[in-house]
C-alpha cells in the first residue's frame, strides 16, 4: 500500500478517565532520603508532576494544538508510519524531514515549526514504533531500514530532492539517508549527534580544551547514564509491561531523560522544557501504548550487525549544532561525515528545539542557506 491518509488525533474520554483513575491509585514506592536525583526521579518531585498531569494538564488543548498541524499515515514496509506535513507559504520553499530522538516525539517541534516553515516544507516524522508510528508490527526496524522508509515517504509526497535534519538517535538516521540517497539529500543537519573514538591513540591528539570536556561528558555517559540503554538493548519486552502500565512509570522512565539530557543551568526539566509541552510528549507515549516497541529500537540497534560495522564516508554536507550538553567531536565526525557548517551553541541540551527554539532555527535556516 502506498496510499497517504490524512490523520487526527482522537483520545477518547474513556481513555482520559482511565489515565486520571491510574495516576490517582498509584502506588507509590519509599525512598532513601536526601538522594536528591543520584538514584533516578526523587519521590516528591513525581508525586507534583503526576497530580499536574491528572488534575491540571488540559490534554483537549494539547490535542488541538497537535492537530493544527496537518498529520497522515501511511504503510512502508508492512509498518504504518505518522508524520506531520506543514507546507511552507513559499512554494519554493526546500523539503526538510525531521527524525526524533528518544523518548521524544514530533511533539517537541511544535516551537520551531512558524519559524520554520518561512523556509522549509515541513515532515514531521514519528520514528517506527513511537507513537502513532506504532506499535511495531514486525522486528528488524534497524536505523538503515527506517533511514530507506523515510526517503519512501519523501518519495511519495512527490520530493526529489530534500534536506533532513535530526537529534540524537534521529541524527544516526539523518546521517544514514544521506549516506543511502546522496543524490536526494542536498544536505543534513544534526544536534545531539554522538561520534565515538577509533583505536588510534591520534584520535586524542591536541584536543582542545571543550573537546576534552566533551569526552568526559561522553566516558560521564558511558558510566553512569546507560541503565536506560542496557534494559532496552537487551529485554524491551520485560521493561514494558510496567510501562504499559503505569503512567506513573512511564512519566517516570521519560521525565528523568528530559532531566539528564537538557541544559544543566535548569534545575528542574520544566525548567528547561514548558511542562505542557513534556507531558504531551509523555502522553503521546502513553495513549498510544508505544514504550515497549520504542524500547526495542534499541534492542535492534545493539543486535544489528551492521550497526557498527565501518561505513563508507558520506559525501553529503553536514551541519552540526552543539548544545552544551553534546558530546560531539568534530574530528570524528568528519571521519564519518562532509561536515561544512559547525556552531557551538551557549545554551540548549538534546532537546534543543524545544528548550532554545529561536537558537535551533535560526541554525537550520543559516544551514541550509548556506548551500
Amino acid at each position: 500500500m502506498t496510499e497517504i491518509r490524512p490523520f487526527r488525533i482522537e483520545i477518547s474520554d474513556i481513555d482520559l478517565q482511565d489515565l486520571r483513575d491510574r495516576l490517582s491509585r498509584t502506588r507509590w514506592t519509599p525512598e532513601i532520603p536526601g538522594q536528591g536525583w543520584q538514584r533516578g526521579v526523587p519521590v516528591d518531585y513525581l508525586r507534583g508532576l503526576a497530580a499536574y498531569w491528572a488534575d491540571e494538564f488540559d490534554w483537549r488543548a494539547a490535542e488541538a494544538r497537535l492537530n493544527a498541524l496537518p498529520q497522515f499515515l501511511t504503510e512502508v514496509d508492512g509498518q504504518t508510519l505518522h508524520f506531520a506535513h506543514v507546507r511552507s507559504v513559499d512554494p519554493s520553499a526546500t523539503p526538510l524531514l525531521i527524525t526524533h530522538d528518544w523518548p521524544a516525539s514530533f511533539a517537541v517541534y511544535l516551537p520551531v515549526v512558524e519559524a520554520l516553515r518561512e523556509h522549509f516544507h515541513l515532515v514531521l516524522m514519528s520514528n517506527p514504533g513511537v507513537g502513532f508510528s506504532g506499535p511495531l508490527t514486525s522486528p528488524g526496524w534497524t536505523t538503515a531500514r527506517t533511514a530507506a522508509a523515510f526517503h519512501e515517504v519523501m518519495a511519495r509526497l512527490g520530493y526529489e530532492r530534500y534536506g533532513v535534519q535530526g537529534t540524537g538517535g534521529g541524527a544516526a538516521t539523518a546521517v544514514e539517508m544521506g549516506r543511502q540517497e546522496p543524490g536526494r539529500v542536498i544536505g543534513v543537519h544534526v544536534n545531539g549527534h554522538i561520534t565515538f573514538p577509533s583505536d588510534d591513540p591520534a584520535d586524542f591528539a591536541d584536543l582542545t580544551g571543550s573537546e576534552e570536556a566533551r569526552l568526559g561528558r561522553l566516558q560521564e555517559f558511558r558510566d553512569d547514564k546507560m541503565g536506560f540503554n542496557a534494559i532496552q538493548s537487551t529485554r524491551p519486552q520485560t521493561l514494558a509491561f510496567g510501562l504499559h502500565d503505569s503512567p506513573v512509570g512511564q512519566l517516570a522512565w521519560i521525565v528523568e531523560k528530559f532531566q539528564e539530557w537538557t541544559d544543566p543551568a535548569a534545575a528542574l526539566p520544566e525548567d528547561a522544557v514548558d511542562r505542557d509541552l513534556l507531558l504531551t510528549n509523555v502522553s503521546l507515549y502513553w495513549f498510544t501504548g508505544t514504550a515497549g516497541s520504542s524500547a526495542n529500537l534499541y534492542w535492534e540497534m545493539a543486535h544489528d550487525p551492521s550497526a557498527w560495522a565501518p561505513k563508507p564516508r558520506s559525501t553529503v554536507p553536514l551541519g552540526v549544532a552543539l548544545g552544551v550538553t553534546d558530546v560531539t567531536i568534530r574530528r570524528f565526525a568528519e571521519r564519518d561525515t562532509t561536515v561544512t557548517h559547525w556552531t557551538e551553541l551557549p545554551a540548549g541540551g538534546n532537546f534543543l528545539p524545544a528548550e532554545q527554539p529561536k537558537l535551533f532555527s535560526d541554525d537550520v535556516r543559516d544551514f541550509f542557506g548556506s548551500l
